[in-house]
This record gives C-alpha cells, structure tokens and sequence, in this order.
C-alpha cells in the first residue's frame, strides 16, 4: 500500500506514536471514545449509525519495522431482521491488529534510504506518516468481519406469513386454510360434471314430457 495521504492530527481516529518512541518493546495502552464515521458496517444490512460513540481501547508496542497495533471496539449496531425485517439492535465488540510500518525501515526493520511506493511488498502494508497513524480503515475491516451478515431479531424468528406477510412471532397461531391446487382443479372438474348432467336430467324431462302429451292427444 503506498504511504498515507497527509493525516490530519485533529481527526479522533488518527492517533499519535511519538509519546511511544521508536525503542523496540515500548509500550503504551489508549482508550478513547470517537463518533462513528459513515457507513461503519456492511451497507444496507447493518452497522454502527454515524456520530454513534464508539468506545476503543488500544495496545501500541514499537518493534523493529513499526508500530503493532493491537485493540478493541465496542459500539451499538442496528439493522433491519432478514426475516421478519422488524428493527434490531445488537452490541458489537471488534477486535483488529495491524501494523503501520515506518517509511524509512524495509521489513526486517533495516533502515533503507526511501521508501520504495510500486513494490509488490508494500501494497498491504500500512504505514506512520510523521509519527502519525489512521485507525479508520482498520477498523472498518474488523467492524465488518464482527458484524452477522443475515442479522436476525432472534435465533429462532419464524418470520413472515408467505400469504399475507403478518409476522409470525407476534401470531404463533396464524394459519391460512389452504386448498390444494391438485383438489382444486378435480373439484372444479367434478362441478362440471354435476351441471351436465343436471342439464341432462332436464333436457330428458322435457322429451318426456313432450312425449306425454302426444299421448294424450
């Protein structure tokens, strides 16, 4: 990945290594509390609402190649049930660990004069710009692999009526007298049936009738 567009220290989600220094094995632990940013979660399913608070909680260690970044977010997810589509919400922990390497330093931490951007090996890297580090994209990634993709109010949500699109858990009862098609067309077959000969009858009855008064005369 090629070195970070200019990050800007104001943004909630960039953090600051300089505290931390470049001495492998330091340490330092970070909480903070951020809003969410747009579209923090897999679109049109669910995902953290924007401006939502998202609480982080952070492990920065300095090793040879960079910082390794290691954390935690917790936030409230809503979204819609894919079965029975009533609105949901569920607490979501996410769990990442990245390392932002330096610009100047190859991957065994060797310093090397510039950075080398169109190398193969650098495009899943992610790297510090001026001490600096943006959290957002990691963060995403682990939000999205958190969150259920067919989210659901309850494991065993019944859904909807296939007929009417009543929700079920609301009706356990809820049934629609069904009529077999294959009955169906028989009923409607024998219904026929039962008018010709009806027309029948009458059409015999009337000969005969007919018939008797010939007699008569």
């Amino acid at each position: 990945m090629a070195l970070n567009a200019r990050l800007d220290h104001r943004n909630p989600l960039v953090f600051d290594t300089h505290e931390l220094g470049r001495r492998p094995g330091a340490m330092q632990r970070l909480t903070r509390s951020v809003d969410a940013p747009k579209d923090l979660g897999i679109k049109s399913v669910i995902g953290v609402p924007e401006g939502a608070p998202v609480e982080l909680e952070l492990r920065l260690e300095s090793v040879l190649e960079g910082v390794l970044v290691t954390g935690t977010a917790r936030a409230k997810a809503q979204g819609e049930c894919v079965r029975c589509l009533e609105p949901l919400e569920l607490e979501l922990e996410a769990d990442f660990q990245e390392m932002f390497s330096y610009p100047d330093a190859d991957e065994r931490g060797r310093v090397i004069a510039e950075p080398d951007t169109d190398a193969e090996d650098d495009e899943d890297r992610l790297f510090l710009e001026d001490g600096l580090f943006d959290l957002e994209p990691v963060l995403r990634d682990a939000v999205v692999l958190a969150l259920p993709m067919q989210p659901v109010c309850q494991d065993d949500c019944p859904g909807l009526c296939s007929e009417c699109g009543a929700r079920l858990a609301d009706d356990p009862d809820h049934h629609h007298d069904a009529v077999d098609i294959r009955w169906a067309a028989l009923q409607g077959l024998a219904g026929s049936l039962e008018d010709g000969e009806k027309d029948e009858m009458s059409g015999g009855a009337t000969q005969s009738a007919r018939a008797d008064e010939k007699q008569e005369k």
